[in-house]
């Protein structure tokens, strides 16, 4: 009996052994196949650069030829035309001497004395009329200022710029000025003398200032003064203008932007 149950057992489990054998003889492992690496060759790329060829030499600049004697003259009167020229301008502005303390003229220092003692009186007899009267003065300048322009032209003609290298190179920023006043400023006072004659008389400068001298004259225990203006006003605008002259002449010396000419860059520009 025990035979016959394990007979039955063992019949009972031949298929489901024989499905297993099956499944597991189907199984396959799958190998997955590495694809060959191929080796990389980095190939170095040589980058030639072009030199630059190289630079020429700057060429040297040509030698200035040596400023002469004649280029220095011609540079001097061309500076002092120009100067005077410029100078005479301003002076004849409106105020160009009354408004400028580089050339204003004062009262005149011999008649201090009648300027002092007016001062101290009131009203239009005293302080006012001596400041009416300096105003005057300047006024009469300036109308005299054109007239002087051709005065100076004419005396720069005949200065001798015999040491016209040495004052081109001078230190002194208005040496040139210096020299034309040294030489003709007693004759430029001569010359404008008429002119300031009659612009005294047109402004009333000369009528304000004998007003004054005959006030002051007036004053008990006082010395009389004398009331001519002339010497003194002509002396003071000529004196003026070579102030104004000497600005000018310093200014083309050291200002590139006054050295309007090629002669004037020349003679005056390589410093």
């Amino acid at each position: 009996m025990k035979n016959l149950l394990l007979a039955l057992a063992l019949l009972s489990a031949a298929p489901a052994l024989a499905q297993t054998k099956k499944t597991t003889a189907t199984k396959k492992t799958t190998v997955v196949k590495k694809a060959p690496v191929k080796a990389t060759t980095t190939k170095k790329t040589t980058t030639t650069v072009a030199k630059a060829p190289a630079a020429a030499p700057t060429p040297a600049p040509a030698p200035v030829a040596p400023l002469t004697e004649a280029e220095a003259s011609s540079g001097l009167r061309e500076a002092l035309t120009t100067g005077i020229t410029k100078a005479v301008a301003f002076a004849s502005e409106p105020d160009g001497f009354n408004l400028n303390d580089d050339i204003r003229i004062p009262f005149p220092p011999d008649a201090q004395l009648v300027a002092t003692t007016l001062n101290v009186l009131p009203g239009p007899v005293g302080k006012q009329a001596v400041e009416q009267a300096t105003n005057l003065m300047n006024r009469a300048a300036e109308a005299a200022a054109p007239a002087a322009k051709d005065i100076f032209l004419n005396a720069l003609q005949n200065l001798s710029l015999s040491d016209a290298l040495s004052l081109v190179t001078s230190g002194s920023k208005d040496a040139a000025t210096v020299l034309l006043r040294k030489n003709s400023e007693a004759a430029l006072n001569a010359a404008l003398r008429p002119s300031i004659v009659q612009s005294l008389d047109q402004v009333g400068a000369n009528a304000a200032y004998a007003k004054l001298i005959e006030r002051y004259n007036k004053i008990p225990l006082m010395t009389p003064a004398k009331n001519n203006l002339t010497d003194y006003v002509t002396a003071q605008t000529v004196d003026g203008l070579f102030v104004l002259l000497a600005q000018q002449e310093a200014k083309i010396r050291q200002n590139p932007a006054a050295q309007s000419t090629a002669l004037l860059k020349r003679v005056f520009g390589a410093k």
